[in-house]
């Protein structure tokens, strides 16, 4: 039972969210065949699996695909495996405990803190450039630009190369939509070994010529491969990239909706910290995070075996009005917010201190510079479920 779950169909991805209502109350825990997973998606249980050991975002370090009767990898997919799989999004513990403490020494709050000023000049200059030509796609000229820009500084890519992220991150990206076709595979593919073979030869460059960056940094870090250092670049560029990107564009696309919200906005920015959470919440930017069951599980009273893929949906749980009041509402005063939108467990978001510096940037120099922001035309969404976004966001300025 999937009571209208349809990610293919562009009206469920415009707005999902009287479908998952009808799965929080009808089946919270539901087998949806087209992919082979179970949906979960009350807030109580999509919360508790991020945390539960016995479910995993891989289950090679236990078993062979063999084992947990999945079928082997297809060989035309072993380049971007073989990138993914170094990365320690896609490891458990241990190996994932000793990556995400290397990486983590580059994400203390007192480096990210020190981002502040070069994301809040980076910011500014965007939004001044936009403003200065009255408008225009604001995810092109503002959303997608900023998080790019400030991974690029932080990995030490050259400013010449920065150009090549933004499609490399997209060709990457497709592969976490739901059933990929083979045109997405062989992108994603291309992406990774065009990435891959960057990457290895900026790290012999910084290991020649060290520089005050991530990639010299890990470059030089006993223990870790030159392999965990393409699949942890390649993670920080996706992860840092994607979701904030699509926070921005979905975020102002909630806030001209609701200009209720935005009035209030514009009239206090001290709201803005807590304006951000609430639009990661409002219209989550990743929609479904997956894990596999490493052990047999119950949830909700449905037994599910070892083997079987859950589909967490994020985006259910962020609009549960058992721990939301009045979820369907864009409230920008919103304090009690536990929004799941960066995860939590051992695989919470460890970029998600630097995402927020980087979307209160964004926000509070759009509120100030542009004042008179208004809607082009309605927005299309791309798509793409999982990672939901906008294709542009058409506004002018006046």
């Amino acid at each position: 039972m999937t009571l209208g779950f349809d990610p293919w169909s562009p009206a469920f991805v415009a707005y999902p969210y009287e479908a998952y209502a009808a799965l929080r109350d009808r089946a919270p825990v539901a087998w949806f065949d087209p992919t082979g997973q179970w949906l979960v998606s009350r807030y109580t249980d999509v919360n508790a699996r991020l945390r539960d050991r016995r479910l995993g975002r891989t289950y090679l370090h236990v078993a062979s695909h063999e084992e947990m009767g999945r079928p082997p990898d297809p060989d035309h997919l072993a380049p971007f495996w073989h990138v993914i799989r170094n990365g320690m999004l896609d490891r458990e513990p241990p190996d994932h405990t000793r990556l995400r403490r290397l990486v983590s020494q580059a994400f203390t709050p007192r480096r990210v803190e020190a981002l502040r000023p070069t994301v809040e000049r980076l910011a500014d200059g965007l939004v001044d450039a936009f403003v200065a030509k009255g408008g225009g796609d604001l995810v092109a000229d503002v959303a997608e630009p900023l998080p790019v820009t400030v991974i690029a500084e932080m990995l030490g890519v050259p400013e010449a190369d920065r150009h090549r992220l933004r499609p490399w991150s997209a060709g990457i990206c497709g592969m976490y939509e739901l059933n990929p076709g083979r045109v997405a595979a062989d992108a994603a593919v291309r992406a990774c070994e065009e990435f891959s073979d960057y990457l290895r030869g900026l790290a012999r460059t910084r290991r020649a010529d060290p520089r005050d960056d991530l990639v010299t940094a890990l470059a030089h870090v006993d223990g870790l491969t030159e392999d965990e250092l393409v699949g942890t670049c390649v993670l920080l560029l996706n992860a840092g990239h994607e979701a904030t990107v699509n926070v921005t564009g979905n975020g102002w696309w909630a806030l001209l909706r609701n200009p209720e919200a935005l009035v209030a906005l514009r009239a206090d920015p001290a709201l803005l910290p807590i304006a951000v959470e609430e639009l990661m919440r409002y219209d989550t930017p990743l929609q479904m995070f997956e894990r596999w069951v490493l052990q047999d599980i119950e949830v909700g009273g449905v037994t599910i075996p070892r083997g079987a893929e859950v589909a967490l949906l994020f985006g259910s749980a962020n609009h549960d009005p058992s721990v939301f009041h009045d979820p369907q509402r864009l409230d920008v005063t919103r304090r009690d917010n536990p929004h799941l939108s960066f995860g939590a467990g051992i695989h919470f978001c460890l970029g998600a201190p630097l995402a927020r510096i980087e979307l209160v940037c964004s926000f509070g120099a759009l509120l100030a510079k542009a004042p008179g922001l208004r809607l082009r035309h309605e927005p299309e969404w791309k798509p793409g479920y999982i990672i939901r976004g906008l294709e542009a966001l058409e506004v002018e300025i006046s």
